[in-house]
């Protein structure tokens, strides 16, 4: 059941307020000023506010304010006997879902008080959603190996420095890449992805700038690419190793020109694309053998933070199987399973060439398989 709050000097508009929402069966909390208002707003969850515009000690624009820095998410409409566009343009300004007039359209009242329900929904949904990616993408460690690299992370992330990650298959590159994206300025903008090892070297560049109809044969459209696609936020290129040495010199004319140009195209495009390139590969080594271009590797590595194998931070495997119990519970629904000590000491004990993409799979394999606690002869069976 949706709850709300009616905020208003005249009683007699709070009672007949009421008496509309509590038929409709909202539940319905009541402030005769907006000290009183601000003050059941800290201490309960609204989905909506209807409040009045002037009122005593605390009008109802200083309290839309103040009542977002609290940060719950309730929707406010305003109120007000004095329909002017100002008023209206003012409390939009400051958050507002809308403004109504005195005294107030009863359908047109209901309607908007559904929809700011449902913003509010959307607000908590996507408040929800954003924890649950972070923890999804949170470094777990407290080796001095990942110290370092959460505190480069920390370091880098409020800048518009070029990232280079490198690192073993499995080890968490992409996971630091996302970290320097949502902690950076452009983190309410998009991050694109490419595994430029996952794409052949003659699709490449349209999958990275895109490419006008007709371009090559089956181009049977426009095609907008990953820089685009990108614009405003953060570019992702993963195993950048792989990437073709024709590809590499158009990356490399697009961060030297912030501009671009789709391939069967002579417009060139702008572009605000920060860039993050990620590889598994010794790109000093590549660069001796003709591979990967010197220039674009300077262009990429302005900042260098090198993810380290899971078996050089041994100390940190307990903390990563304690998390992936609790994530995997989390995704099935059920209780959190229990590693005897033992167990654990083998886990530590392991090659682990799969890095931590490989324990997060095996401790999948320990819950579905085992029972709710997981010991030594469980590890070795199914490690």
């Amino acid at each position: 059941m949706a709850r709300l709050i009616i905020i208003d000097d005249e009683k007699s508009i709070r009672d007949a307020l009421r008496d509309i929402l509590e038929y409709e069966g909202y539940e319905v909390d009541e402030a005769k000023d907006g000290e009183e208002g601000l003050e059941l707003i800290k201490q309960n969850s609204y989905d909506v506010a209807l409040c009045d515009i002037k009122m005593p000690k605390m009008d109802g624009l200083e309290l839309l304010l103040k009542a977002a820095d609290v940060g719950k998410g309730t929707q406010f409409i305003m109120i007000s006997a004095y329909g002017n566009v100002e008023n209206a343009v003012e409390a939009t300004k400051r958050g507002a879902f809308d403004f109504i007039i005195k005294p107030p359209d009863l359908n047109r009242l209901l309607v908007t008080v559904r929809n700011a329900i449902e913003k509010a929904k959307l607000v908590i949904e996507t408040k929800t959603l954003k924890r649950r990616i972070y923890k999804l993408n949170e470094i777990v460690g407290d080796s001095d190996a990942i110290r370092r690299v959460k505190d480069t992370i920390d370091r880098v992330a409020p800048t518009e420095a070029r990232v280079l990650i490198t690192g073993a298959n499995g080890s968490g590159k992409e996971m630091v890449a996302k970290q320097i994206h949502e902690k950076g300025s452009r983190a309410s903008m998009p991050l694109v992805e490419v595994n430029c090892a996952a794409i052949p070297s003659e699709l490449i560049e349209s999958e990275l700038f895109g490419h006008e109809k007709g371009a090559f044969t089956g181009a049977s459209s426009k095609r907008v690419g990953k820089f685009e696609q990108a614009d405003g936020g953060t570019l992702f290129l993963d195993e950048i190793g792989d990437m073709s040495l024709s590809a590499q010199a158009k990356v490399l004319r697009a961060l030297q020109e912030s501009k671009i140009t789709r391939v069967g195209g002579d417009k060139e495009i702008k572009i605000n694309v920060r860039v993050i390139a990620a590889t598994n590969k010794d790109l000093r080594r590549e660069i001796q053998e003709g591979m990967f271009r010197e220039d674009l590797f300077h262009r990429l590595s302005v900042i260098r933070i090198h993810v380290p194998p899971l078996a050089d931070r041994r100390e940190d495997i307990s903390l990563l199987a304690d998390k992936f119990l609790h994530d995997i519970a989390e995704e099935y629904g059920a209780q959190p399973k229990e590693i005897t000590p033992d167990a654990m000491t083998y886990l530590q004990s392991l090659a682990w060439t799969g890095n931590v993409r490989e324990l997060r799979n095996v401790v999948e394999r320990l819950v579905i398989l085992c029972g709710d606690e997981i010991n030594r002869n469980d590890v070795e069976m199914y490690a």
